[in-house]
């Protein structure tokens, strides 16, 4: 691909921005706490937006159902507010994890009630997407089981599929249901959606409108991602993305603080296909970090940033030379097409990307000089101290 052609390919990669990555949050242990963080979900569109304003690629916000949205208030109220911020509301959340009736799990719990509790509200964040605006709805589950014999494992899959099947069944034409996998945590004995191809499986037996999340955080170590998004992609079953990285497992790190080169040949797999098929396929790009350390904002607007670095890079992958050498079974020139690539100095692309759209060439530092930072930590402050709210060291 030509540098022109890789720049305007920065126009396909609109990222959505978590709500839940701007509030306080923590491990188990605990929480550190930020003074800029978010105190309500006001907030969270509004530190959103900025990001939005000086990376122009984040126009949508994912929502949490239990945090973002007040109980028996239209969520069109909701989505009002983000639209004063700059952004709209993206992908719905359902909590199925948190409700002390899911000890057992929600949608694999063996009571038949609490099931039927999980799927009315899997039922009822549809509703809310439909009001919104919103045509993605993402499910991540909770559910496994700790110990052999808890529980029967084939129930359990069997419970997902009449639990999903009836939340499916409720999605609006244009909707579309993205399961995402993660292969432990909290269950440590069996998850239940522990893998790529049992969401796979879910999804091929639900129908089109759903799909496979790929979590970039939500694999073991040794584990191919690329892989996996080459064969979601050719069986046109990727839905979606959150982006993280990791070290060991689920760490919520920013994008390629760990592996660069891992999320730039997940790119290259995605450019490839759209050189392949002549479009780019309809994907999800979410981010999913919750910053314990790092200032919030600024993690995010390095993760977007990051991300388009290494999209720019595997947008300039020479596609023809790549299938020269495959074919002729150079496997020393194929692999140094893709280094040359990745050691691309890509910032002069970014920069005429920036300043067609009217941005700062540097993201960062617009932003640390805007001033919002000392805004938002002076005003939050007397807030909570009006408010009466706390900040300690509970987990909740």
């Amino acid at each position: 691909m030509t540098p022109e052609n890789a720049i305007r390919s920065l126009d396909q990669l609109k990222i959505e921005l978590p709500s839940w990555g701007f509030a306080d949050t923590g491990t188990r242990f605990g929480k550190f706490f930020q003074t800029g963080s978010a105190i309500n979900t006001a907030d969270k569109f509004a530190d959103a937006g900025i990001v939005n304003k000086f990376t122009g690629c984040c126009p949508t916000v994912a929502v949490h159902v239990l945090w973002d949205f007040v109980a028996g208030e239209d969520p069109k109220a909701t989505a009002e507010i983000a639209a004063k911020n700059g952004v709209k509301i993206g992908s719905i959340n359902p909590n199925l994890f948190q409700d002390q009736a899911y000890k057992l799990g929600s949608f694999g719990n063996p009571d038949a009630e609490v099931r039927e509790q999980a799927v009315r509200h899997g039922i009822e964040c549809s509703k809310i997407g439909e009001a919104v605006g919103s045509n993605l709805i993402s499910y991540w589950f909770a559910d496994g089981t700790n110990y052999p014999g808890q529980d029967s494992i084939r129930a359990r899959k069997r419970r997902f599929e009449n639990c999903l099947k009836s939340c499916y069944d409720e999605l609006a034409e244009d909707q579309v249901m993205l399961i995402e996998y993660k292969p432990f945590e909290p269950a440590f004995y069996q998850t239940d959606v522990a893998d790529w191809g049992m969401s796979y499986a879910l999804c091929k037996k639900l129908g089109a409108q759903a799909k496979v999340l790929v979590d970039t955080g939500h694999h073991y170590t040794s584990q191919n991602i690329e892989q996996i998004v080459a064969w979601l992609l050719d069986e046109e079953m990727l839905g979606g993305f959150h982006f993280n990285d990791r070290r060991y497992a689920d760490d919520d790190l920013t994008l390629g603080s760990i592996d660069p080169y891992q999320i730039f040949r997940i790119f290259n797999e995605i450019h490839a296909y759209a050189a392949e098929t002549g479009s780019y396929p309809e994907i999800a790009y979410m981010i999913d970090q919750s910053h314990n350390l790092k200032p919030k904002i600024e993690a995010m607007i390095q993760t977007v940033t990051t991300a388009q670095e290494l999209w720019a890079k595997a947008a300039l992958v020479d596609r023809e030379a790549l299938g020269v050498a495959q074919r002729s079974g150079n496997i020393v020139d194929a692999e140094t097409i893709l280094k040359s690539a990745y050691n691309s100095d890509v910032s002069p692309l970014l920069a005429k990307w920036r300043e067609e759209k009217g941005l700062d060439a540097d993201p960062m530092e617009a932003y640390r000089k805007s001033g919002y930072l000392q805004q938002i930590e002076a005003d939050r402050t007397r807030r909570r101290k009006e408010l009466g709210i706390t900040q300690d060291s509970s987990y909740a």
